[in-house]
């Protein structure tokens, strides 16, 4: 069926009060933190596929993502970037919408609008965006994760967890006004953000991956067996503080970096202001992002 901007095919059974977990790429997705936890989740929940958008091209510039080539029983076949969505069941509690989403270039409006009716069609209970940034932090020290919740108990509940309240103003993605549109239609709305070190940038960031996972499963109280996940972090984490110790310049941004956090950590009002680190350790960061 067609519903909004999408080609869904509707699960037999409706679905039970689903919660809404979604990743945008790439604006929020630095390490495919977000991508590696939904898919995870799909696994280990058997999700199941509901739809994709029907003409992606109306919101993507397919010359930024790039379509794909492979062959399919010795056929060539093309592979057009798109917005996914899936869903899980749970016994005895909400279900689950998985949403894969791409930053749209163009029509914007619409392509939140879209995914507004989206949700409102299946009833979503609750919308959360699950993701990952670059920050100054140090891969020493525990991961921090911002976050928000339109629902103060939700907000206090993240905070027990350790979640920090996010208190950003700046630049954003359109995708932020579907929280301002989700409230009035009484949907909770919640943003989960890992901080990832901005100095050891990885095309999979499995200690990321961790952080969200522990914290989505305290949330939704999931029986994640998160061993092999656990191993794969820690051996990555030591492959970072070898490539960190084998640069002196490296070296000493860290320690700057880790004062920062600690400071940071002991602060007990949330209003304070984050401590500058020194303008050569901010100059040498930017250097290696270029």
């Amino acid at each position: 069926m067609e519903l909004g901007n999408f080609t869904i095919q509707e699960p037999e059974s409706p679905l039970r009060a689903p919660h809404a977990l979604a990743i945008l790429r790439p604006w929020t997705d630095v390490g495919s933190a977000g991508t590696l936890a939904l898919n995870e989740l799909k696994r280990v929940l058997d999700g199941q596929p509901l739809g994709q958008l029907t003409r992606p091209g109306t919101f993507f510039d397919f010359t930024r993502y790039r379509p794909t080539v492979y062959y399919k029983d010795g056929r060539r076949e093309v592979d057009l970037p798109n917005s996914h969505v899936s869903y899980a069941r749970r016994p005895a509690s909400n279900d689950f919408l998985f949403l894969h989403l791409l930053e749209p270039h163009a029509r914007g409006e619409d392509y939140v609008e879209g995914i507004l009716e989206l949700l409102q069609h299946f009833g979503v209970k609750r919308y959360a965006l699950v993701g990952s940034m670059y920050d100054m932090v140090p891969h020493t020290r525990p991961l921090l994760v911002s976050g928000s919740a339109s629902d103060e108990a939700t907000q206090a509940t993240m905070a027990r967890y350790g979640i920090r309240a996010s208190t950003y103003e700046g630049p954003t993605t359109i995708m932020t006004l579907l929280t301002r549109l989700a409230g009035p239609q009484g949907m909770e709305t919640v943003n989960l953000i890992a901080r990832l070190p901005q100095y050891a940038p990885l095309d999979e960031d499995y200690n990321g991956t961790l952080r969200l996972l522990e914290l989505l499963s305290k949330v939704y109280d999931l029986p994640l067996d998160l061993y092999d996940l656990r191993s794969k972090a820690e051996e990555q984490l030591r492959q970072v503080g070898a490539a960190v110790e084998a640069n002196p310049q490296l070296r000493r941004a860290l320690a700057q970096i880790e004062e920062r956090y600690d400071k940071q950590r002991t602060e007990q009002a949330a209003s304070e202001e984050e401590t500058p680190l020194p303008p050569s350790i901010e100059k040498f960061l930017r250097e290696l992002e270029t």
